[in-house]
């Protein structure tokens, strides 16, 4: 992983992912400086999930899609746009959680506690089953969050029982989606002799 993360980029969309996360730390002193430290807090909730794609050796156009992801998920709640654009927050929950689940694969088979994503032994089905289950255990870690949040932190937090079940359900189907893709296509570069 260390060396995965040092590895100077090499393609466009490897420079483009490391500008995503640059903009991301950024993103935060922005936030503590413009909004406040709750939108702070929110935006840097996302650096850890900008690290690591890069961490884990992600190609390139993986790599820069889950931080254009992750950014819009966080900087969405800082404009407001999940309360005031309809379908706004399906969408994101959808595809944020679908490309949390991929690099949750990616985690859970560096540490070999189950080959999801590469290997001589996983078969085509595994991501189909797996993938869609660890986008609802995401998105349920999801939801105790902004609970959370909602409880002890700021009432403008948007919850109820409506859009955490519906939150839940597009992030499921993000995850059916995302273990179809991981199904088919490799999300780790290629590694090269170095």
């Amino acid at each position: 992983m260390k060396a995965d993360f040092l590895r100077p980029p090499r393609t466009v969309a490897e420079w483009i992912a490391d500008a995503l996360r640059v903009l991301g730390l950024l993103g935060v002193v922005v936030a503590a400086i413009w909004w406040g430290p709750t939108d702070a807090g929110i935006v840097a909730l996302a650096t850890p999930a900008l690290m690591l794609p890069r961490m884990l050796g992600m190609r390139g156009s993986f790599d820069a899609a889950a931080c254009a992801i992750v950014l819009a998920a966080a900087w969405s709640n800082v404009f407001g746009l999940y309360t005031s654009v309809a379908g706004w927050d399906l969408l994101l929950h959808f595809l944020c959680t679908g490309m949390l689940a991929i690099v949750a694969a990616l985690v859970l088979t560096r540490t070999k506690v189950v080959q999801i994503t590469s290997g001589d032994r996983v078969r085509a089905r595994t991501p189909l089953v797996l993938l869609p289950l660890i986008a609802l255990a995401l998105s349920a870690v999801w939801e105790m969050v902004e609970w959370l949040g909602k409880a002890y932190l700021s009432d403008d937090i948007f919850v109820t029982y409506q859009d955490t079940i519906g939150d839940m359900v597009f992030g499921g189907l993000g995850g059916l989606l995302a273990g179809l893709l991981l199904s088919r296509t490799q999300v780790e570069r290629t590694r090269r002799a170095e």
